[in-house]
């Protein structure tokens, strides 16, 4: 058996890529390519991309297992998920121009699908929230419709499954400290930076 192994030829880089690039184009000319990802070099580290055709899906940081994270997506979304970069091209230039303080706004569709309820409001209000700009997690309760859920909406905030483009960076505590990040509190630090200078 191991001969026959060692007789089969392995594929160079080259011949993997041109056939992964075909299977890409296959799945997304026959509607089979539900989730597209791709990751990006970011100064808060790699940060992985998933969009489905309606908009983006999930953003994750460094920090998170990305292999984990997409098997999530596979659970939550669809097993259809592939390595496409090309649907996140215009994602990845806007990103490079936040972090290069030429960008105050994300211009993609974004699909919420997995945020529910109230953390789903309390998502939808923080596009609201001007960059530069921050709001205490009382207030985006209030404006998300349930001024007693404070709580609840720091929770919205801690698992925004699209970070940056939702900016949950922009809410802080009442006291006016930081508080808590999916991406860590010293990404979270220095994003709010980025907005201040």
């Amino acid at each position: 058996m191991s001969e026959l192994l060692d007789s089969i030829p392995v594929p160079d880089g080259a011949t993997l890529a041109r056939l992964h690039a075909d299977l890409v184009r296959r799945a997304e000319a026959e509607g089979l390519l539900d989730v597209a990802y791709r990751t990006v070099d970011s100064p808060l580290g790699a940060l992985l991309l998933a969009a489905t055709p309606v908009g983006l899906v999930r953003v994750a940081f460094e920090g998170e297992d990305h292999a984990t994270v997409l098997a999530a997506i596979a659970d939550d979304v669809s097993p259809r998920v592939l390595q496409a970069p090309s649907r996140l091209d215009d994602l990845a230039r806007q990103l490079d121009e936040y972090f290069a303080g030429r960008r105050h706004r994300f211009d993609v569709a974004v699909d919420l699908r997995l945020a529910h309820g109230f953390r789903r409001a309390v998502l939808e209000h923080l596009r609201d929230i001007p960059y530069g700009g921050t709001e205490s997690y009382a207030t985006v309760a209030r404006a998300a419709g349930s001024p007693n859920a404070v709580r609840a909406a720091g929770s919205a905030c801690a698992t925004n499954p699209v970070p940056l483009v939702v900016p949950c960076h922009r809410v802080v505590r009442s006291d006016g400290s930081i508080g808590q990040y999916r991406g860590g509190v010293e990404a979270k630090r220095r994003l709010l930076a980025l907005e201040a200078a």
